[in-house]
């Protein structure tokens, strides 16, 4: 179970608008009870453009992604990769596991291991190591941080599309009803104005705001329950914390729906 001190929470992903449109529903939900976010985009968003040079929609990315985390009162980190630069090796895992250090979540949102792009799988790949080895002095760091050795709980958001890269369907273990929230999710979203012109012509997504709706819609109808919701994948406790540690069904209460519960 989780000790009496606040929270703190990283949602952790590859790109500017990932957050918002798989887990902010969640992230909002548990600043609501307390809780203290922080939402970080490892890579900066330098190929998601059609028009843009790098360094412009770098800035605007930048931008997009501090108007977002304003809306949802949490605080942003600044990317440490390009797009497409995302690797699991590491000097990039020294200076992952560094930035964990100094935020010291107990809770983290990433990725789900299986997803369509490889941006996605080596940002869950490295966050997920780099909570594993929190507590590890004799793992350096880059720069150097201090360990720490709180429990941590992990949890997988669906991947964009809910399907994997070889299109089977992903199912959560758990669910959060967001319904209260999506207004505010779907501010988040707004701030990322340059992804619309991106979206539109890479993956044929117009109205992508509509998209996340309808996204969020389908996993609160895969709940049997809520109207609006986001499902999620529990990592297994072993090196993370005890068995029982589940900080999201201990914060959200009746917004928490596990299968079993239906």
């Amino acid at each position: 179970m989780m000790s009496s001190n606040r929270p703190v929470v990283l949602a952790a992903v590859a790109h500017p608008d990932d957050i918002e449109f798989m887990m902010a529903g969640t992230l909002l939900l548990l600043r609501a009870v307390g809780a203290e976010i922080h939402m970080w985009n490892l890579a900066n968003g330098c190929c998601g453009t059609v028009r843009h040079s790098a360094e412009e929609i770098i800035r605007l990315r930048a931008e997009e992604a501090r108007a977002a985390a304003r809306v949802a009162g949490a605080t942003a980190h600044p990317a440490m990769f390009d797009d497409i630069a995302i690797f699991y090796d590491e000097p990039s895992l020294a200076r992952v596991a560094a930035v964990v250090r100094e935020i010291q979540p107990t809770i983290v949102l990433t990725h789900s291991p299986q997803d369509y792009m490889e941006d996605h799988q080596n940002t869950c790949r490295l966050i997920v190591t780099a909570a594993f080895c929190r507590g590890m002095s004799n793992f350096p760091t880059d720069p150097g941080r201090p360990t720490y050795d709180a429990p941590v709980a992990l949890y997988h958001a669906l991947p964009h599309g809910l399907h994997d890269g070889l299109r089977q369907p992903i199912r959560p273990d758990c669910y959060v009803d967001i319904s209260t929230v999506l207004a505010t999710k779907r501010e988040m979203l707004a701030q990322h104005r340059s992804q619309k012109e991106w979206l539109d012509a890479s993956q044929g997504m117009d109205a992508y705001l509509q998209e996340m709706e309808s996204m969020s819609r389908e996993v609160g109808s895969m709940s049997g329950r809520f109207e609006y919701a986001e499902g999620w994948r529990r990592h297994a406790h072993l090196g993370f914390g005890p068995e029982d540690l589940n900080p999201l069904q201990d914060l959200l209460g009746e917004t928490y729906l596990a299968p079993g519960d239906v």
